[in-house]
């Protein structure tokens, strides 16, 4: 008893506790450069993953740590810290009934908003991508609805996120077949590729269709030239503040097409009466 005791104080011993004032200094930081509103109730998670991080470098506090994200000139330390305290929860085809609208509704209202579109020169972004799974998600129903045997000269599709694992997750293009569980079995078998057992890749027809880039919601200015005819914006506001949720809202219109698509999540909402978005269906809206 006494040995197991002995290991369970070493493991307690081997965490680094976090101070409300250390805890409010790096939930201002995440919320000023990244938007997302960490709530004392997100503590003990921000502690954990963050304990890692002070492991690896030898930080004896989160004091230590803390100074050393802010004065660091080149932007890594802070990429990584989001990097750690970020969800990334996500899978083939969450959400679902976003892409039966998007095959059935948005796909042929923009066409005839659009006459003179052509499938190559489709925009679509998703904004928040995490892992890359809605990205190539879309681009299986959107390859569908175009036809089978089309060839994409270029991506039509941006896939964006702050993580640089998550991005690097979704560059790759392969998961764990438990992701693929509500993929539907068509598009399983028609665009992705066991690779082991327990693992699948996407096929790389999809993979053309799409770019993924590194980008923080919250910077002032998007680097884009063209905007785009449909924007993906799924459970990321959820994290954000209400004055946040309005920020972002306006930038995301700046780069959308008027008469194009906004998709969030289920559990968020604009309601019925927003300034720049009208009401379609739950958790879609278009470009007034």
């Amino acid at each position: 008893m006494s040995k197991i005791n002995n290991i369970m104080i070493t493991l307690k011993d081997s965490i680094v506790p976090i101070s409300d004032a250390e805890f409010q200094n790096i939930s201002v930081l995440v919320k000023s450069r990244f938007g997302i509103n960490l709530t004392d109730k997100k503590k003990a998670l921000v502690s954990g993953r963050l304990n890692k991080i002070l492991k690896v470098h030898g930080f004896s506090n989160f004091k230590e740590y803390f100074d050393s994200v802010v004065n660091d000139a080149s932007g890594k330390q802070l990429i990584q810290l989001i990097d750690r305290i970020s969800t990334n929860h996500t899978y083939f085809y969450r959400e679902n009934e976003h892409f039966r609208l998007l095959d059935s509704l948005v796909l042929p209202s923009l066409f005839r908003k659009f006459p003179s579109l052509s499938p190559d020169d489709f925009k679509i972004w998703c904004a928040g991508c995490a892992s890359g799974e809605e990205a190539y998600t879309t681009a299986m129903v959107l390859n569908d609805y175009i036809g089978e045997g089309h060839i994409w000269p270029r991506s039509v599709i941006l896939g964006t996120d702050i993580s640089v694992s998550a991005l690097s997750a979704a560059m790759s293009g392969i998961y764990p077949k438990e992701r693929l569980s509500v993929l539907p079995e068509g598009f399983k078998r028609r665009y992705m590729e066991k690779t082991d057992p327990d693992h699948y890749e996407v096929t790389p027809h999809v993979k053309k269709m799409i770019t993924f880039r590194q980008l923080n919601l919250m910077d002032n200015h998007y680097p884009f030239q063209n905007k785009f005819h449909m924007i993906f914006c799924r459970n990321v506001m959820i994290y954000f503040s209400q004055e946040t949720k309005e920020e972002l809202l306006e930038k995301l219109c700046r780069n959308l097409h008027p008469g194009g698509y906004l998709f969030i999540g289920h559990s968020e909402t604009l309601g019925r009466n927003h300034s720049l978005f009208e009401y379609v269906r739950p958790a879609l809206y278009c470009k007034k």
